[in-house]
């Protein structure tokens, strides 16, 4: 496995992990669609008295980035408006293959390593396409 996919399953697995212990169902990983594939799609548990209430559940698809450093820029600056395109498409076609009628964004977890793989930072960006 070439290093890039290492790191990359690397970030997946860590992105994964946070998102679980924060409470999210993890429904699907590195799911593949005609225009690429999306790194995760969780559902983020209902938010605040209301959102219990009514069972909103959000659906979230996840982009994840991981860099062995920042030393030549960081995960964030991977993110560009061709992959935020794809990442769009990408999640309009689950959530009408899936039937989905709930509240849905996108989301990018972005995760800096030490040269050893230790986890440097790990920084959630919520509803990053608008």
């Amino acid at each position: 496995m070439a290093e890039h996919n290492y790191v990359g399953k690397i970030g997946e697995d860590l992105a994964r992990k946070y998102l679980e212990k924060e409470g999210w169902k993890i429904l699907e990983q590195n799911y593949k669609t005609k225009y690429a594939e999306i790194d995760l799609v969780a559902l983020r548990p209902a938010q605040g008295k209301l959102g219990r209430v009514f069972g909103k559940e959000t659906l979230v698809f996840v982009e994840v980035r991981t860099k062995v450093g920042e030393q030549w820029g960081t995960p964030e600056d991977t993110i560009n408006r061709a992959k935020l395109w794809k990442v769009l498409q990408n999640a309009k076609s689950y959530a009408g293959f899936k039937k989905w009628e709930g509240p849905q964004r996108i989301d990018a977890i972005c995760i800096v390593l030490e040269p050893d793989f230790s986890v440097s930072r790990l920084t959630h960006h919520e509803n990053i396409v608008s």
